[in-house]
C-alpha cells in the first residue's frame, strides 16, 4: 500500500543519517542523551498550535490536549491495518510507562474528517486505551494540525464511502512545555518507546 512510501516532503523533513544531525547535541540540550533521531530544521520544525474537536464535540486547542507528556499519532478509523497496529503499540507503550511510574497520554488525530465524527474517534480511541484522546475537526482544522506536524495524507477518492487514505505513520512524542521532542517509526517496539520516553521525562 502507498502509505509505506513517505513523500518527498516528509523524507526531507526527517533526517536520520549519522552525518546529518541538526540537533545541537551539546550541553545546551537537556535531552541530548535521550535523542535517537534528528529532524531537518531542528525540533522546532515540528509541532505547534492546533485547534480540533474532541470526542465530546468540544473545540480544543493543543494546550487543552497536551497537558502531559503525549504520544501523538495521525491516522483514520477506517484504516484497515496500519493505524490499529500503531495505536495498539502506542497504547502498550503507555501501559509500560504507567507501570514504571510515568503518566503519558496517547493521542489519536484523524486525517479523515469526512467520516471520523467526534463520536467515531471517541469510540475508536477507547478501544485501544481509556487514556487515549481522539480528535477530529473540520477539513481546515485537520489540515492545519497535519501541516504543523509535517505529516502527509491523501484521500484516494473512489466515489464511495470505502475509500482509503494514504498517510505518513510517525508517532510524535510531545511535552507540554517543550513541545515536540522525538518521533518514532513503525518498527519501534513498545519497550523501545517506553525507554526513550522515560529518558526524556527523567530529564525534564
Amino acid at each position: 500500500m502507498r502509505w509505506i512510501a513517505v513523500t518527498a516532503a516528509a523524507t526531507a523533513l526527517v533526517v536520520v543519517s549519522a552525518g546529518a544531525w541538526l540537533y545541537t547535541r551539546g550541553s545546551d540540550d537537556q535531552f541530548a542523551s535521550c535523542r535517537a533521531t534528528a529532524v531537518a530544521g531542528g525540533a522546532g520544525a515540528i509541532g505547534g498550535p492546533f485547534t480540533l474537536v474532541n470526542s465530546a464535540g468540544h473545540t480544543v486547542t493543543d494546550s487543552d490536549v497536551i497537558t502531559k507528556p503525549s504520544l501523538v499519532y495521525f491516522g483514520y478509523t477506517f484504516c484497515p491495518d496500519v493505524c490499529p497496529l500503531d495505536n495498539a503499540r502506542n497504547a502498550e507503550a503507555v501501559d509500560i510507562l504507567e507501570e514504571q511510574g510515568y503518566d503519558v497520554t496517547p493521542v489519536f488525530i484523524s486525517i479523515d474528517p469526512e467520516r471520523d465524527t467526534p463520536e467515531v474517534v471517541g469510540e475508536y480511541a477507547e478501544v485501544f486505551s481509556d487514556k487515549m484522546i481522539g480528535l477530529t475537526g473540520s477539513p481546515e482544522q485537520v489540515k492545519a494540525a497535519s501541516q504543523a506536524y509535517r505529516t502527509y495524507y491523501k484521500k484516494n477518492d473512489t466515489g464511495d464511502d470505502y475509500y482509503l487514505v494514504d498517510h505518513s505513520t510517525f508517532t510524535y512524542f510531545v511535552l507540554p512545555e517543550t513541545g515536540f521532542a522525538e518521533f518514532f517509526r513503525r518498527e519501534a517496539t513498545p519497550d523501545d518507546m517506553a525507554q526513550t520516553v522515560g529518558c526524556f521525562i527523567d530529564h525534564m
